[in-house]
Parts: structure tokens; sequence; C-alpha cells
């Protein structure tokens, strides 16, 4: 791959070294962060409490005092009525009184009513407060107990976001906005490595999606220096580790001779044999009738 890819390799592999330490130091303090939550929620629900109970004392006050009121209006009312001057006032009088001794007696069902409510809010209210009290200390106490194991790895997040920083800083500005783009919408995912599902086939696949490529994406990645996206998933194609050039491209195979079989070998041994015997044979008889040439001469 070329310069660009391979840096993107590096941010890549930093990037997940650093998501994977932020996950752990997320995962360590996740449960003060559920308590925090929890006495944030009951403090909520402490001052609702608080607020709505003085909100129905208000109305206990107001109940009683238009309670009180009314019983002064129908004292005045009878001390009118025992001076009226004639039966047709002093009737007019009673119906007035009997009038106010039925709001009076609305009023006090309700005041009744609201004072039973404000006696339950009371008890929760007080509830509540010993359960927050007791729910507040313990974020406190789970701190403590996790402190160092945070310590520790919040420093290596630290060490971690150095490196991806400076593994960022050696990507083309083009490359590194199309990173951090994806990285942002697959969560960190932004990069997939090519596959070779069949080793006797000249075919890949993406890993992230299982999408299958182009046969030519291993030659682009491997002499180009560009880019490559999956089709599919939109991802940043890479060449991994585990799939270098002698097992991602078929080599052409070499022709073999032809072989030769044992009884066709064994068949010209005996022709061969077979003429030898014949050639010695010529000669044993020339050498036979040189004596008798030389007697006759």
């Amino acid at each position: 791959m070329g310069p660009t890819n391979i840096a993107l390799v590096e941010l890549y592999q930093a990037d997940q070294k650093l998501r994977e330490a932020q996950s752990s130091l997320d995962a360590v303090s996740k449960n003060v962060r559920i308590q925090e939550r929890k006495v944030s929620e009951l403090s909520e629900r402490h001052t609702l409490s608080q607020a709505t109970l003085k909100e129905q004392q208000a109305q206990v006050a107001q109940f009683d005092l238009d309670v009180k009121t009314r019983d002064a209006k129908i004292e005045r009312l009878r001390t009118q009525q025992q001076n009226a001057k004639n039966n047709r006032e002093y009737q007019a009088f009673l119906v007035e009184i009997n009038t106010e001794k039925l709001d009076k007696a609305k009023v006090e069902d309700q005041l009744l009513n609201v004072m039973a409510s404000v006696e339950k809010l009371q008890a929760e209210t007080r509830e509540l407060k010993a359960l927050l009290e007791v729910e507040r200390k313990k974020p406190q106490a789970m701190r403590g107990e996790i402190d160092d194991r945070v310590k520790q790895l919040q420093a290596e997040v630290d060490s971690l976001r150095l490196i991806r920083e400076a593994a960022a800083a050696a990507v083309p500005h083009k490359a590194l906005e199309a990173f951090e783009r994806l990285a942002e919408r697959f969560e960190g995912e932004a990069m997939s490595a090519l596959a070779k599902p069949d080793r006797r086939r000249e075919e890949y696949a993406c890993t992230a999606c299982n999408m299958d490529l182009v046969t030519d994406v291993y030659n682009k990645l491997h002499t180009r220096d560009q880019l490559v996206f999956c089709p599919s998933c939109k991802r940043i194609l890479y060449i991994p580790d585990d799939l270098p050039v002698e097992l991602a491209v078929n080599k052409v195979k070499e022709k073999k001779e032809p072989r030769i079989k044992t009884s066709d070998l064994k068949a010209a041994t005996n022709r061969q044999t077979a003429a030898e015997d014949v050639v010695k044979s010529i000669t044993l008889e020339e050498d036979d009738s040189a004596p008798d040439q030389q007697t006759s001469g």
C-alpha cells in the first residue's frame, strides 16, 4: 500500500486502541455515574415533594381561614337574627345562616382531604430525605474504591490520545476528513480489511459487510496510493498483514514435462537391445568371412 493508506491504517489502529481504553474507563466509572444519577433523581423528587407539600400546607391555611371567616359570619348573623324586628326578617337571617353552614361544611371537607394529603406528603418527604442522605454517601465511597484503577485507565487514555493525534497528523487532509466522517458514522469502524474467502480463487470480500469486491481491488491497494471504498458499506478498504501478495495473488502455474511411462521405457530399452544384437550379429558374420577371403588370395 502507498503512504496514505499505511498512515490511515496506523491511525485506524491507534483510534481503535483509544476507543477500547475509553470504553474500559467508562465501564469502570459506570456504576459511579449510575449512583450519581440515582442521587440526582432522588434530589429532584425530594425537591418536588417539598414544593408540593408547601402548596398543600398553604391550601390548609387558606381553608382553615375560610372556615374561621364563615364561623364569624354565622355568629354575626345569629346576633342580627336575635334582633330581628319581625318574623320575615328572622326567617331571612335563618336562611342565610343555613347557607353559610352548608358552604362551611364543604370547605371543611376540602380541608380534611388536604390535611390527609399533607400528612402523607410529610411522611414521603421525610423518607426521601433520609434515603437521599444515605445515597449521597455512596458515590464518594465508590470513587475511593476505584480511584487507582480510574487513574491508571485515564493515564492510558491520555497516552493513546497523543498517539492517535500523531497518527492523524501523518494523514493527508482529505483522507483524514473521510476517515473522521466514517469513524463518526460507524462508531470508530471507519476501515475494513480485505478478505480472500477461497485461497484457490482470486476473489476478495469486505470483512465489515461481506460484500464481494472486484478482482483487481488488491492490485489497486497494493500498487497505488489512493483511497478505495467498499461499494456497499462505504468503508475505507485496506490490506491486512495476514494477506501478503504471495497469498492474495494467484501465480501462473508452470507447465510440467510429460511423464514417461515405465512400459514405454521398457519397450524402448528392448528395442535398443534388439538393435544392438542385430548390429553385433552382423559384425560377427563379417569377422567370420574375413579369413576365407585371405586364403583364396
